[in-house]
């Protein structure tokens, strides 16, 4: 993987966004893990994500939501379908929406056949080459022409990375153990350089018997008066503790969130807003 020079530190991030894959996720067979981890690693390094989006196992939809990945400025984790079972398309998907072929990649090849040697040791049988199951797993090192290899540190199975016209597209497995380092490492190795050095934060208070639309003004105000901060309204019509109420925030790096807090503040003050408890997140 190449990485981004680090030097300068007032550089934008890009939008993330997160592709999950999968039949099992919309029948409810299993419920995804991905999008809460995904955030988490992107916030603990002062990013966020942009966009998720659920895919079935469908080759149509498949390569219609890769080919706006990479039609659209930003950085996507997909995640699962790149295995070599029937229903594995993603990488069949993934050169069709870049219009490209598919190889075998050389280094994912020998990273694939040092894992099946490996298992064949650890099995104590011996290793075949050209055992059509060894054959068969091959698949998982073909990619589309030009993408660069994604290392595995759980199995040596390589993930992969593809470039489109604005978008990038980083291709990991839909097992948790193995997507979530490949992610981590990709967030520290390739976008180090947008980690944010001050510590974000977000300060909230609740409000009752306020209507979202008299807030709106005071909202577009602030984001005027601090244009790199975000302000929120979450309402709430049956919250077990707080009842019918707005939370009303803002969030962003700190020196400045606490800057356009308080003058949020005294905005609900001046406004007569009747304002319950401040949280800081």
């Amino acid at each position: 993987m190449q990485k981004n020079s680090d030097s300068s530190k007032d550089l934008t991030p890009p939008e993330f966004g997160l592709i999950i894959v999968g039949d099992e996720i919309l029948s409810g067979k299993r419920v995804d893990k991905h999008m809460t981890k995904v955030i988490e690693l992107l916030n603990e390094r002062g990013l966020s994500l942009s966009s998720a989006q659920i895919v079935g196992d469908s080759p149509e939809r498949i390569t219609k939501v890769l080919d706006m990945a990479f039609n659209t400025p930003g950085v996507y984790f997909s995640c699962g379908g790149i295995g070599a079972t029937p229903d594995d398309h993603t990488r069949q998907c993934a050169a069709k929406a870049l219009q490209c072929e598919l190889e075998l990649h050389p280094d994912a090849e020998n990273l694939i056949r040092q894992r099946m040697k490996d298992l064949a040791k650890e099995a104590g049988t011996p290793y075949v080459a050209d055992h059509p199951d060894n054959v068969h797993r091959l698949n998982m090192g073909v990619f589309p022409v030009g993408a660069q290899l994604i290392n595995n540190p759980y199995n040596k199975i390589p993930g992969f990375t593809c470039v489109g016209k604005v978008g990038t597209v980083h291709f990991v497995p839909g097992f948790p153990v193995m997507a979530w380092p490949m992610i981590e490492t990709l967030l520290d190795v390739n976008y180090a350089s947008y980690h944010q050095r001050i510590k974000t934060t977000e300060l909230s208070m609740i409000l009752y018997g306020s209507m979202e639309a008299a807030l709106t003004p005071f909202m577009q105000a602030l984001e005027l008066k601090f244009p790199t901060i975000k302000v929120f309204s979450l309402p709430s019509v049956d919250h077990p503790v707080h009842g019918k109420h707005i939370e009303l925030g803002v969030k962003g790096l700190k020196p400045l969130v606490e800057q356009a807090y308080q003058a949020l503040k005294q905005d609900m003050i001046h406004f007569g807003a009747k304002i319950g408890p401040e949280m800081v997140r």
